[in-house]
């Protein structure tokens, strides 16, 4: 029950229909009454199942987009940079069966020039990567360090290195044993000398390690 103390016009104390009176630090005040909790939105879930999606995927390689990402984020992580990126670009299908699109994720991004005709390929539970080497191209160099990503659904890790390979190399290889027997999403990218600059990731495919 609500009480008046000063009349009519004096302050409100309590509850009065859907309006609530009370006092802060010596100031009285009113406020509309809680509507409770409300259940979320369709859309709300769907936004939330997403986010946990993206989530799952940009987690696994935290250590890496501090290398490949820092330059796009801005006023945030560069994990969380990665996410809103495949958030915005990389979620498909319709509720609730959302999925990633591995070929439209970014997992570095720049303005460092990728190399050349990039591929991969699998022998003997390794990933054959090459490339034609552009060094001299706008910012390219040949002390430019390649960047192997390797993401296994499976067990939802990602591996990479960056002491493997250099753009003027044309090749590199990347053992992935522990994968055998499964998928891997490979991409490549290419990181400057100094760390400072990198090129946006090439998605090479899936690929099966046998």
């Amino acid at each position: 029950m609500a009480r008046i103390e000063k009349g009519i016009l004096g302050p409100v104390s309590g509850t009065v229909g859907t309006v609530v009176g009370a006092n802060w630090k010596g100031i009285n005040y009113i406020r509309s009454k809680s509507a409770g909790k409300r259940s979320s939105s369709v859309e709300q879930l769907d936004q939330q199942l997403k986010f946990s999606i993206g989530v799952n995927f940009v987690s696994t390689m935290t250590e890496l987009l501090k290398l490949t990402f820092k330059n796009y984020a801005v006023k945030q992580t560069e994990s969380n940079a990665a996410l809103s990126y495949t958030m915005l670009n990389a979620i498909t299908g319709k509720s609730p069966d959302y999925e990633i699109d591995f070929s439209k994720t970014l997992v570095s991004h720049g303005n460092l020039p990728n190399a050349t005709a990039p591929a991969a390929t699998v022998t003997n539970k390794a990933i054959h990567f090459t490339w034609t080497d552009n060094s001299g191209a706008g910012l390219a160099a040949a002390t430019d360090k390649a960047v192997l990503v390797i993401y296994c659904n499976n067990f939802n890790q990602t591996i990479f290195s960056t002491a493997t390979a250099v753009r003027s190399d044309g090749s590199a290889i990347f053992d992935l044993s522990n994968f055998s027997g499964y998928n891997a999403e490979v991409r490549i990218a290419f990181l400057s000398a100094d760390g400072k600059d990198a090129s946006n990731s090439i998605y090479l495919g899936e690929l099966m390690v046998s």
